[in-house]
């Protein structure tokens, strides 16, 4: 058994708690908290995913998160997975949350917003490479490089919401 998550409906309704492993195979909902770090210069942490994961291995991000434990929120997993993926405790700022379905399964990720002004220690367990990019240069890679679509998806709403920073309307996919 992988870790309980709660299954969740077209509207981000909890239905019942479920395996994620099964989750993941019966195509049910489940919610994924994920941050967007930028520093104090409004770069964007990257991060390339460890070979050894499940899911995406090997594929860029600009997401930093995990799965929603039973009965926490989404800003709570957040915070818990900034702690555990990068080494860092700062605040993060709630921005939007969407269905994503391009990927595994359909996940509704909740979307936060965190500024890191410390050094980030990633977990290399979870995490093989990072670096902090500015939004061009960004924009320039994230067709090329082969992206977590769901990051690629959260990118894509970051930016055109005006949250990247002033980016405006740049397109991310």
């Amino acid at each position: 058994m992988s870790e309980l998550v709660e299954h969740v409906d077209e509207h981000d309704r909890v239905l019942g708690v479920v395996d994620r492993d099964e989750a993941v195979r019966e195509n049910w909902p489940h919610r994924i908290a994920t941050t967007i770090c930028r520093d104090r210069e409004g770069r964007i942490l990257v991060l390339r995913r460890a070979e050894t994961m499940s899911r995406f291995p090997g594929h860029y991000d600009v997401m930093v998160g995990g799965a929603v434990n039973v009965g926490e929120s989404y800003g709570q997993a957040a915070v818990r997975e900034l702690t555990e993926e990068l080494g860092v405790r700062v605040p993060v700022r709630f921005l939007f949350k969407f269905l994503c379905r391009a990927g595994i399964s359909p996940i509704w990720f909740g979307v936060h917003e965190a500024v890191v002004s410390e050094a980030v220690v990633p977990d290399p367990v979870e995490i093989a490479w990072h670096a902090w990019i500015t939004v061009d240069e960004l924009l320039e890679v994230v067709e090329e490089w082969l992206f977590v679509p769901g990051g690629r998806e959260a990118l894509r709403r970051y930016l055109e919401s005006g949250f990247g920073g002033g980016a405006g309307k740049a397109a991310a996919g």
